[in-house]
């Protein structure tokens, strides 16, 4: 499997055609306590920079946007009850959703961990 970053701070890992989203350890650190994730319908078209979820904090909501176009075909159940796996456990756990890819040549435009580690780094 391949992870791939967004500047907006969602992770995406890829196997096959499937894609597992959630938000990186850097973002919700700095979103602080997670109270509640709006999750995206299951069935649910989605392009490639579309908000289609909402993590709220005790700072702030903040949209989630997607990192390729694909067809939602999971949405992460364990955070309607703990909505905080996203702060414990952001990049395994705390994932999102799944999708199903459309055009996996958008990940063509994603960073690698190594140049998203230096994109935090910049900041």
């Amino acid at each position: 499997m391949t992870r791939y970053f967004t500047k907006d701070h969602e992770w995406i890992e890829v196997d096959g055609d499937t894609g597992t989203v959630g938000i990186t350890d850097y973002a919700q650190g700095q979103l602080g306590d997670i109270t509640f994730v709006e999750l995206p319908a299951e069935g649910a078209s989605v392009g490639k920079g579309d908000a289609v979820s909402v993590v709220d904090s005790v700072k702030a909501a903040s949209d989630v946007y997607s990192p390729v176009s694909g067809t939602v075909d999971q949405a992460n159940a364990a955070l309607a009850d703990e909505p905080e796996l996203v702060n414990s456990d952001a990049e395994k756990g705390g994932w999102l959703f799944r999708l199903t890819l459309t055009d996996p040549a958008e990940l063509d435009g994603l960073m690698d961990e190594a140049a998203y580690k230096a994109f935090v780094e910049a900041l």
